[in-house]
């Protein structure tokens, strides 16, 4: 089964934005966790520029009890509280770690349709 999830954040340096992910749950599903991918790029410390998602509950966190609400609940969690000790975007982590500020700037950027350093960014707001 395939399906897509829209999350809006509404606090956060992500508020306003709109991120589209796609699930692709296993037949062995809850044995095995769904396979999540970003297709919104994103300027994000734990979502890479190919859409990976840095979650452990998606990796080795994952137990048969956990379900779809609670992976939604993490992605939306990393919106609003985004974790720059367990990056896949070393370079949006850098900056959040080291530059709060600058890192709220390069996400309006990016979320407003424009480039952060050499990347470009789709508008999602």
């Amino acid at each position: 089964m395939n399906f897509e999830v829209t999350i809006r954040p509404d606090e956060g340096y992500y508020l306003g934005g709109t991120f589209v992910f796609s699930f692709q749950i296993s037949p062995i599903y809850p044995h095995e966790a769904p396979k999540v991918k970003c297709k919104t790029k994103v300027y994000h410390p734990n979502i890479d520029l190919e859409g990976n998602v840095c979650l452990n509950i998606l990796r080795e966190d994952w137990k048969p009890v956990l379900n779809i609400n609670t992976i939604i609940y993490g992605l939306y969690h990393l919106f609003t509280e985004p974790n720059h000790e367990d990056p896949l975007n070393h370079d949006a982590a850098a900056v959040l770690r080291d530059n709060p500020k600058m890192f709220e700037s390069n996400v309006r950027r990016a979320m407003a349709g424009g480039y952060v350093g050499q990347t470009f960014f789709p508008r999602c707001i």
